[in-house]
């Protein structure tokens, strides 16, 4: 998923994945776990991501200035199993940039709104002109063709088989899905007087 912003609402651009525990092995009968907290070094991750990321650059015709820093920071933490990991980065995918609830007043051309600082956990305030603070948060507008979450692996749309097999050996059970109640439908298909 992608990430533009930082809890002051600056231009913060960063991405967040999640990933499995294991993957199929490669007779794709049998499900492999992962032992141990990650799946590699974070330095050797950050290694590998500039030097394809790079390439994919240069190929496309863009080029990055002279100057850029040859070390890139690639941050693997570990936050938490299934449906806490995934509430953490659903907020930040369906929420948007700003929450109503931190927009603390607007007075006088002057917008002041809340920020939970992440190594103290304490709640900060910021002031400033309407305009900049309109900045501050159109310059987290995707620019047309992004997207701010993909999918890969057995949960790409083309992996229907892959995911289905998952489920099967690992005996998931989804609950049905809901579907509305016949009177819904009826009043649906009811023509007005």
């Amino acid at each position: 998923m992608l990430h533009t912003h930082s809890r002051r609402l600056e231009f913060h651009p960063h991405i967040h994945l999640v990933v499995p525990a294991g993957g199929l092995d490669k007779s794709r009968k049998q499900w492999q776990t992962k032992s141990g907290k990650y799946l590699f070094k974070a330095d050797n991750l950050a290694k590998v991501f500039r030097g394809k990321f790079i390439a994919l650059l240069c190929a496309s015709g863009y080029y990055l200035p002279a100057k850029t820093s040859s070390s890139w920071v690639a941050d693997c933490q570990h936050v938490g199993k299934g449906d806490s990991a995934l509430t953490y980065l659903a907020r930040y995918l369906y929420r948007g940039v700003v929450n109503e609830n931190n927009l603390l007043s607007i007075k006088h051309d002057r917008v002041t709104f809340q920020y939970k600082e992440s190594k103290t956990k304490q709640f900060k305030t910021i002031t400033e002109h309407a305009t900049a603070f309109l900045w501050r948060v159109l310059q987290h507008v995707l620019p047309s063709g992004f997207r701010r979450a993909r999918n890969y692996g057995f949960l790409h749309g083309n992996a229907n088989r892959t995911l289905k097999r998952l489920q099967l050996l690992l005996n998931v059970v989804l609950a049905p899905s809901e579907t509305l109640p016949t009177k819904a439908f009826v009043a649906l298909i009811v023509p007005l007087k």
